[in-house]
């Protein structure tokens, strides 16, 4: 196992799962990144916060972690170290938007990969109902179909967890239960962080 890639043991079993499939990749725009993301100024530039950071600032900005690119546009995803729980990998996932948007998708690592696996089985469903995709597109296809597929076998084999039933609901009922658990509260401790800043999150009921 990566031991030493992150202090987490899910995103560690995640990393040798991504070192060892055949396919490329398995999840559209996924990346997985080096715990704490590939630019220290990363959360702090998107909440709004300007160099250099008071150590109050610094100790705040630091309980967002990033771990993994999102969207190949600039989207990426961290944990909030909203408390100080000892399992870190119960910790909420938020997904910062290269557009400015922000969202809570999963209340811990292990309903992330659940959503993943969501993720793709929406995209997957639209590329049968396309019809002008051109070779390469086809090729990318195949090959996220692929990866798809290992990513759904290793998600049953290492935590005993299945494609969840209506994945193309949204919003899904696994992000539903993480943004009624902790969106409202995301958004106002942000606001404390960066008084400037404007953070919205959706929550029920949506409009």
């Amino acid at each position: 196992m990566a031991a030493e890639f992150s202090p987490i043991p899910e995103l560690n079993l995640l990393k040798d799962f991504e070192d060892t499939m055949e396919a490329a990749y398995f999840s559209d725009g996924f990346e997985l990144w080096q715990y704490g993301g590939p630019d220290p100024g990363l959360v702090a530039d998107w909440i709004g916060l300007k160099a250099p950071l008071s150590p109050r600032e610094q100790d705040r900005v630091d309980r967002l972690v990033p771990f993994a690119q999102a969207t190949g546009s600039g989207s990426f995803y961290a944990l909030w170290r909203c408390d100080d729980r000892p399992d870190l990998g119960t910790l909420p996932v938020v997904c910062f938007g290269d557009e400015g948007d922000l969202d809570v998708v999963a209340a811990g690592l292990q309903p992330f990969f659940q959503t993943l696996a969501c993720d793709n089985e929406c995209f997957l469903a639209d590329w049968e109902d396309e019809a002008d995709k051109d070779e390469d597109d086809e090729e990318h296809g195949r090959e996220l179909a692929q990866g798809h597929a290992e990513f759904l076998a290793w998600l049953e084999r290492t935590f005993d967890l299945g494609l969840p039933e209506d994945p193309l609901a949204d919003p899904h009922p696994l992000t539903d239960a993480a943004r009624r658990a902790y969106g409202r509260r995301l958004a106002t401790w942000l606001q404390e962080v960066s008084p400037g800043g404007t953070f919205e999150i959706p929550v029920p009921p949506y409009r």
